[in-house]
């Protein structure tokens, strides 16, 4: 292969990595307008649940304990650091383990975790953080639930966790926690552009039978449907 050959090849693979990039953005921009209408039930909605964004990546809010789950069993308190069991909500959000937990800033972020992460090559974790409030605000969305609904929100969550072979979930020693009131665990699937900590969180939904968007990889995708 000849200098000119070469230099056309790469100009090729170029044009055509843009070209995927530019049909990304638009896809990852139009489709979260298109939304999923929230299930029609008749049963009284009287659990309160939360959406909850940090300006990137949403997760889901659930109380610690009800007549239908308690998390502190799930997710047992002495995991964080306080090892406080006072509390009254539990956010939870699946991303790439690589991020998690070797990226504490943007600015620490490595190529190769980017890449890894955006092509299936990394692992992925679940990250709980405990709550004794939650605030309504631009970042914070009420939702009430019926107790199916719950149910069906619970289920997607737990299914969500890798086990071991006695069924519990498996928690990740880290120093790389946000706080004294979070904990990291083992999570089944792959990360990736596709399917995001956004995209996630908009599954959850849609089990729940809320509204959401039809795909999304963003936050924004999610809660423009909530304003």
């Amino acid at each position: 292969m000849n200098l000119k050959k070469i230099f056309f090849f790469l100009l090729k693979s170029i044009g055509v990595t843009l070209g995927v990039v530019v049909i990304y953005l638009l896809c990852g921009y139009l489709i979260p307008f298109i939304e999923v209408p929230a299930e029609k039930t008749n049963e009284p909605k009287m659990i309160e649940t939360y959406i909850l964004t940090n300006g990137v990546h949403t997760d889901l809010v659930v109380p610690i304990k009800n007549d239908e789950m308690d998390w502190g069993k799930e997710l047992p308190f002495e995991n964080t650091i306080s090892m406080r069991s006072d509390y009254a909500y539990l956010s939870v959000g699946w991303g790439d383990k690589g991020f998690y937990l070797d990226t504490p800033t943007w600015a620490e972020l490595k190529p190769s975790t980017a890449f890894k992460a955006a092509f299936w090559l990394g692992e992925s974790a679940m990250h709980c953080t405990y709550y004794f409030e939650m605030k309504e605000g631009e970042d914070c969305k009420k939702i009430m639930l019926s107790k199916k609904q719950y149910q069906d929100l619970v289920k997607f969550i737990k299914n969500k966790f890798d086990r071991d072979k006695n069924g519990k979930v498996i928690f990740i020693p880290t120093d790389a926690v946000y706080g004294i009131n979070d904990a990291f665990y083992d999570a089944k699937g792959k990360y990736s552009f596709l399917e995001t900590c956004n995209t996630w969180a908009n599954d959850g939904l849609k089990a729940a039978g809320q509204k959401a968007a039809l795909w999304t990889p963003s936050d924004l995708g999610i809660f423009q449907h909530y304003d």
